[in-house]
Parts: structure tokens; sequence; C-alpha cells
């Protein structure tokens, strides 16, 4: 299996690694003894896209070495293009949207045999639940708990991918919940698209505080973390809920997109620079030390220098702990493709560089403030180069986040917790020593 793309697509992987498996394949992660090759592709921005048609060609390259059989091929890309991808890319024997990923055994049998699978159905009929085999490490998953969405931004093409918002069913989650810290996992990545809408198609109102207290009960999660909230349904009952569960970190992932007023009008969203600053403040307040990221876009169409400026003086003065900008990615279908001002791909780079170069000095200085007080890390690993282990604090996802090195009288194992002190910090990781020799959960 190759997977791409968001950790949403990858739940999808999993699940459909798992139905592979209980069809009776032989899961690899060595491709010299595959027959077979699942990709699963991401199709929502044009580098996202480049990457997983360069992964079709490069196996469309092995196949011709001659121990490669089939190739199958699903995810959003086939399913934003459909049959132009089937006909333009012939080196995938099989084309799932993501509305047939039931048929993945289907495919992949007919793949090997040389035969070509080509299938598309309703986006509805992918399914949100069913077993799957992790391809995180043991002690972290993901929690998906909606599909697609319905808040239309000007520049996303997830609608006309994944289609309508919509929810798992709670007692669904919490018995995959369940299944996982049976597992082994301790900690819970809860993602959607929207997280902060979770249930409002199905109980008519907002679950995810609901849900949260659920989850909370489960015996062996320790962390439940909540990624992809939007803006404008962050309640009062859901910062409630974050300050007084132990077991949900403080932490929140805040997909702000841009501070100007005018550009977020453009963008299909709401509010501008002192709204958000509002709301902000109203998030530290309810909930004290909370750890708060946000991604944001440079160059959309109709950015002036003035827009620009906003966006890096609102950076500036929300200090933000985690923050990422990318450059505005232009995809057809979508209404910010049609509107006018469209900006040269070189001023949008420099944008989100320039962006970046405005964080950096923010973040380094919250890490060197963090010096002298002692965190809950997760332990991922041992860095041989630096001497060191490795890990995560409450206020750092998987992947995206950054990192604490530290050292410890005792070996701590990977998936393990271990109290550290931290001593100092390197650019945006976090130095540190074991308090007390580390503690298991």
């Amino acid at each position: 299996m190759i997977g791409l793309g968001c950790s949403k697509n990858q739940v999808d992987a999993e699940r459909l690694l798992f139905t592979l498996r209980e069809a009776g394949f032989e899961i690899s992660g060595d491709l010299e003894e595959c027959d077979a090759v699942v990709i699963n592709t991401c199709g929502f921005i044009e580098d996202a896209k480049r990457e997983s048609i360069e992964a079709v060609l490069e196996m469309g390259s092995e196949k011709k070495k001659g121990k490669l059989k089939g190739i199958v091929v699903t995810g959003c890309l086939p399913e934003r293009y459909q049959e132009e991808f089937a006909r333009e890319l012939p080196e995938a024997g099989g084309v799932l949207g993501i509305g047939k990923n039931s048929e993945i055994a289907l495919a992949v049998e007919k793949a090997i045999a040389g035969e070509r699978h080509v299938a598309f159905g309703p986006k509805e009929d992918l399914c949100l639940k069913g077993g799957r085999i992790l391809t995180t490490p043991g002690y972290y998953a993901y929690l998906k708990l909606a599909e697609g969405c319905d808040n239309r931004c000007g520049y996303c093409a997830i609608p006309l991918i994944r289609g309508r918002f919509r929810s798992a069913r709670m007692e669904d989650l919490v018995d995959e919940a369940k299944a996982l810290a049976a597992g082994g996992v301790r900690e819970l990545n809860l993602v959607a698209q929207d997280t902060s809408r979770y249930g409002e198609d199905l109980y008519g109102k907002g679950m995810l505080p609901e849900l949260l207290a659920r989850l909370g009960d489960i015996e062996g999660i320790r962390w439940l973390r909540v990624l992809y909230c939007y803006p404008d349904r962050v309640t009062d009952e859901l910062l409630a809920v974050i300050q007084r569960e132990p077991k949900v970190v403080k932490y929140m992932d805040l997909p702000l997109q841009h501070a100007s007023g005018k550009i977020l009008s453009a963008m299909n969203r709401s509010g501008g620079r002192e709204s958000l600053l509002k709301l902000i403040a109203r998030i530290r307040e309810r909930v004290p030390g909370i750890t708060l990221r946000t991604t944001l876009i440079a160059g959309f169409p109709g950015e002036t220098e003035e827009d620009f400026a906003e966006l890096c003086g609102f950076v500036k003065e929300a200090r933000f702990d985690r923050l990422g900008c990318f450059a505005y990615s232009r995809e057809e279908n979508t209404p910010a493709f049609e509107l006018p001002g469209q900006i040269d791909e070189e001023t949008k780079r420099r944008r989100a560089e320039v962006v970046m170069e405005t964080q950096a000095p923010i973040a380094e200085e919250l890490a060197r403030a963090r010096a002298g007080k002692i965190q809950e890390i997760l332990t991922e690993g041992f860095d041989s180069e630096r001497g060191l282990f490795y890990g995560r604090g409450q206020g750092d996802a998987p992947d995206i986040d950054t990192r604490v090195y530290f050292s410890s009288a005792k070996s701590p194992e990977p998936g393990e917790f271990a109290s550290v002190l931290i001593t100092g910090s390197d650019g945006y990781d976090l130095t540190g020593e074991t308090a007390s020799g580390g503690e298991k959960p």
C-alpha cells in the first residue's frame, strides 16, 4: 500500500488493508515481495496531484520489470477525475472511486490476472466504519468522525471530491475507539474536514463535546486530540469539555486561512482580523495554557499588499504556538478558480515564506519560555546521532508539530510516557531530561 495525503485518507487506507487481509491477501511493506500494489491517492491541490501521478507512473515502471503484476488506484484523485483518470493512466489496472472501496479485493484480483476493473459509485457509499490495519505506530491512531464537507470554501475541492458532510454514528466511533485502545493505542487524534460540526447531520446539533466525554471514559486511552476545528463552531460547550476532561489535551487545530475580512469573504468564510483575535482570546481565557495551531493561505486571488500586510500583522499579534502557511493552489471547478486578480506563482510562494519567517521568532520565543517546566512526553524513539530519546508533548500533534529530545537514565520504549523537565530549545524543538526516570502509562 502506498498511502498519500491527509490523515483522513490514511484511515481509508487502513480500512482497505483490513478488507484485503480479510479477503485472504498477505500484506507486505516490501515491494519486492508483492504481486500487487494499491495506491491511495490525494487530489486536493496541485502538488498532491503531481505526487499521486508520479507514484502511479513509478509503479508502472516497476510493473514493466516483471515482478509486479497489478496496480490498483483509489482515493481522491480518481474520484475527482474519474473516467479521465482511468483513460490517461493505463498503468492502473484497477481504478476505484471512494464509493467503490468495498470492491478493493475484486480490483486487486483482476489486476493480478491482467484484467482491468474501473468502478465509480455514489460518494455516500464510502463506509464510515470497519476494521483497520494501523499504518501509524501502534500507540496512536486517527479516529475519523465524518466524511465530506458543507462549508464550501471558495478555494477548496473537498466537496467535489468527498461530497456532503456526513457523520459517523457515535456508537460506532466509541466501539472503534475501544477496539483501538484494546490494541494498545494510547492517543486518539480526532479528524474530519470539520470536526467541530460533528453530529449536526445525525443528531440535529453539534455532538463533539459529548463524543469527547464518552471517549474519555474508555480505559487505556490517555490522550484525546481535536484537529480541524472550524472557527465559527468553537462553542463555549466545546471549550468547557477541553478544559474539564483530563484526557482531552489542551490543544486545538484551528485552520483560519487568512485575517483580511475582504479575503475571507472572497473565500466564502466569515469574520476578519478583529473577530478572529477575539476568538483566540476567548479560547485562551476558557482553556488556560492551550496550544493553538493554525494554517494560512497566502496569495489568494485579489490579495493586495495591504491584505498581505494585515495577515502578517495578525500573525504577530495572535502569537500562535504552531502555524503553517501555504501558497494558494488554483483548483479547477472551485469558485476561486474564476476569480479576478490571480497572483503569479513566485509571488504566492514568496508571501508564504514571509509568513513563516514572521512566525519563526514567535515560535522560538515560545519554545524558550517552556524551559524549567515539566511536561508529559509520549516517547516515540531514540535518535542515535543526538544520543537522545524523542517524543511529543500534549501540544504536539503527530507528523506536523515539534519534538522534544530528552535524556533518560532508563530506556523508555515507543509508546511509553515520560515526565520530562524542559531545559532548553533547539529552534522549534525542545530539549530536556526525565524528571523522575520516566513514567509508564
